[in-house]
């Protein structure tokens, strides 16, 4: 310690702190790169991205056709899954026409639910001569399992979070043979559950991958493994696989060494991996070409040259489907366009890799950088000194640069940039410091009027402060007051007037939100727009938005009861407030929203809009609070649930059930309220079974029961709906949906 200590003193004396800072801090960032934290991999992978945009691959050949499941496909043929039947007619004319190999970026893990067998069992009115012919014909799967044995299908499995029922061991499997010492499962992703199909498309099928993708902390796509463990087995990749079943290979051959897995090949393909058997994948931009609708296919309207001699996957891109993936080329490509990206970079040789040799030359160069900038930066002058580090950067980023466009190797130049930055802007700074002291005791007073709370959310979380926002499940509430033009008019002569009494409406209705958790988005006059599980977490948000609703209600009701007392003492007419609320839940965007200059943290989303329609419904059902399907289910055990109608809200594709909300708990389980819920509900199964006169008779039954009054609103609407029925039948269509005309 003695001779630490003296040492220490020397170089102070020979070099100065600040280079003995920097020492510390190039070993310091030596250890960084050991442990390699998320920031460092951040910054890492998104340079790697940089170059995939800038240089995205070259496509000199098209190998792959991808067969698409597509909205015109859906229009034309019905809601997925079809039939099977109707996909094996696609894979006889896909084999017809030539494919080499063709791949489900899919799984049918159930029996098909259209199978003859069970038409014979759940269909009526069949007479059992007909029933036994139904029995009789091969099901659905098995048809469909007899064109996959004609051809040559890969079909898709899935990794699941968790196990499922034991794996039928009779199902055949991929050969492996590894090459080395060290047994690679170890290093391969582990799911613990594995979603295979069903048996008899598992026997028939050429081979079996998997076609689970696992995006990256941020959600991009740059790495998809190659072979996976999946409920105690090894399984390739769905495009591996189509790889071996073209080439005809038997095995996969696996290169592992003590560091990891460094390939995996077939015969006449060798693909480097990473050590967890995954690859960078090399992606070209988006290509449109590469898609071929399934109608087309089953039309036979398409060029036989886009099947003949191809790989083909069939996958979807339709957005309803919920297969869409980030890539560093592009925000939005089907997954199955992921697959086919790697097939092409197989076959045509454009891999890219991070080599292991990679970590040594990213060392290496932040060294002797590093010790070249400690030893000499001092030295020069800020003018020299900038030009010196321009030109660092830019023999790093060009070296990086070129290795990856000449021989498709990613190195990594931002750590080295980093530290050597680093040091010298450490050196920059202690210069800084010893001769800006006076500045540095103005900037410390300064400091003594800054927000504390900003400061430290400027230090902590800078990210906060661009635009963005993440995806979330949110109950999203819109409030209005009712009757607020009639209500303005009496103080056409007091707008402060009328401004005290909004500030007396909307005070406790706030407090009533933020009370139950929720958050403020903003104020439209007299309305306000609020929402739940965000920013904070919050595992109860529909129910904390149903007591907020409540809440509101009963604090209106109290305001009413003192505004009612006060015009009583000054002599002027009471015009009581009544408030309309519209709950929904769902998927939304929150974040920081607006523009470069100016922006808040708000929500918007498809369920948004809805919850905006359902409070401006409020009003034509006769409830004060109405909640969408989603908030209802959530909430249906803690509160007392009626459901209303079954409405196509106007810009939606789809119905939703709406419900209202009567009440808490108490008034679910009293004898009133479930009276009329009982005949609520018979009148609604009369109404969508067209039984007009039974619904009628269920209204009537209920005009007369206690607390109808209630529904009385509820009533004359469907009394008038049924009226007009009466008179103009609906299609044979309707499903009992009743399209809203106004927003």
């Amino acid at each position: 310690m003695k001779r630490l200590r003296v040492l220490l003193r020397w170089f102070k004396r020979r070099f100065g702190w600040a280079r003995l800072a920097c020492l510390a801090l190039l070993v310091g960032f030596a250890a960084l790169r050991v442990f390699d934290p998320i920031p460092i991999e951040e910054i890492r992978v998104r340079t790697f991205d940089t170059f995939q945009r800038i240089d995205p691959r070259k496509k000199t050949v098209r190998p792959v056709t991808i067969v698409d499941i597509d909205d015109k496909s859906l229009e034309k043929l019905g809601q997925w899954p079809w039939p099977r039947t109707k996909i094996a007619d696609l894979v006889t004319e896909l084999t017809r026409l030539g494919a080499v190999v063709i791949a489900f970026d899919a799984v049918f893990s159930e029996p098909d639910r259209l199978n003859p067998k069970v038409a014979a069992d759940t269909f009526r009115n069949l007479d059992e001569e007909t029933r036994a012919k139904l029995r009789a014909l091969p099901s659905n799967d098995e048809v469909f399992a007899e064109a996959i044995r004609k051809s040559r299908v890969v079909v898709g499995e899935s990794g699941l979070p968790e196990e499922i029922v034991a794996l039928d061991k009779t199902l055949p499997v991929t050969g492996l043979a590894v090459l080395g010492e060290q047994d690679p499962q170890r290093f391969m992703f582990d799911f613990p559950g594995l979603l295979r199909n069903v048996s008899v498309l598992e026997h028939a099928a050429a081979g079996r991958g998997m076609f689970t993708i696992k995006p990256e902390r941020d959600g991009i796509i740059r790495r998809v493994p190659m072979i996976m463990q999946a409920q105690g087995q090894t399984m390739p990749s769905l495009s591996f696989e189509m790889l071996r079943v073209a080439t005809g290979s038997g095995t996969i051959l696996i290169k592992a060494d003590k560091a990891g897995i460094t390939s995996i090949g077939i015969r006449g393909v060798q693909i480097p991996t990473d050590r967890h058997g995954q690859i960078w994948i090399h992606y070209a931009r988006n290509d449109p070409s590469l898609y071929v609708p399934v109608i087309n296919v089953l039309e036979r309207n398409v060029a036989p040259e886009m099947i003949a001699g191809k790989l083909v996957l069939i996958g979807t891109s339709a957005v309803g489907l919920n297969d869409i993936k980030t890539t560093p080329v592009s925000r939005a490509m089907p997954g199955v366009e992921v697959h086919a990206q790697i097939l092409e970079s197989a076959l045509t040789g454009e891999l890219i890799s991070q080599p292991i040799y990679g970590i040594a030359v990213e060392f290496a160069a932040a060294l002797v950088f590093g010790i070249l900038v400690i030893a000499f930066a001092p030295m020069f002058g800020p003018v020299t000194l900038v030009a010196l580090g321009a030109a660092f950067a830019s023999v790093m980023i060009g070296a990086s640069a070129y290795f990856y466009a000449y021989h498709r190797l990613l190195i990594d130049f931002t750590y080295p940039l980093i530290s050597t930055t680093s040091i010298y802007l450490t050196l920059i700074f202690s210069s800084f410091v010893r001769e800006q002291a006076q500045r540095r005791q103005i900037r410390s007073a300064f400091g003594q009027y800054l927000s504390p709370a900003l400061v430290e959310q400027l230090a902590q979380s800078p990210e906060k402060l661009v635009l963005g926002g993440e995806e979330r499940e949110m109950t999203i509430m819109f409030s209005d007051m009712r009757g607020f033009t009639s209500i303005s008019e009496t103080y056409k002569r007091d707008p402060q007037g009328l401004t005290a009494l909004m500030n007396r409406f909307l005070t406790p209705l706030t407090n009533a939100i933020l009370n139950r958790k929720g958050t403020i988005d903003k104020y439209m006059g007299d309305a306000i727009m609020a929402f739940w599980n965000a920013p904070i977490d919050d595992n109860q948000h529909e129910i904390n938005a149903c007591e907020a609703a409540l809440d509101m209600l009963e604090q209106v009701d109290d305001l009413n009861q003192v505004r009612e007392q006060e015009a009583l003492e000054e002599g002027r007419p009471f015009i009581p407030l009544n408030v309309g609320v519209g709950l929904n839940t769902g998927t939304c965007v929150v974040g920081n929203m607006g523009s470069d200059q100016r922006f808040d943290y708000s929500v918007f989303g498809d369920s948004v809009n809805l919850a905006s329609r359902l409070e401006g419904q409020s009003k034509e059902y006769g409830f004060p609070i109405i909640v969408g399907s989603k908030t209802a289910i959530a909430v249906k055990e803690k509160f007392a649930i009626l459901e209303l109608d079954f409405i196509m809200v106007k810009g939606k594709k789809e119905p939703e059930v709406i419900y209202a909300i009567a009440g808490r708990e108490d008034t679910a389980q009293s004898g009133a309220f479930q009276r009329l819920r009982n005949l609520t509900i018979e009148m609604l199964a009369c109404y969508r079974a067209r039984d007009w006169d039974g619904a009628l008779a269920a209204i009537a039954r209920g005009r007369t029961t206690d607390d109808a009054r209630s529904l009385e609103l509820l009533y004359n609407l469907y009394e008038a709906r049924i009226r007009n029925f009466q008179e103009s039948p609906p299609p044979e269509d309707w499903n009992g949906a009743f399209a809203l005309l106004t927003k």
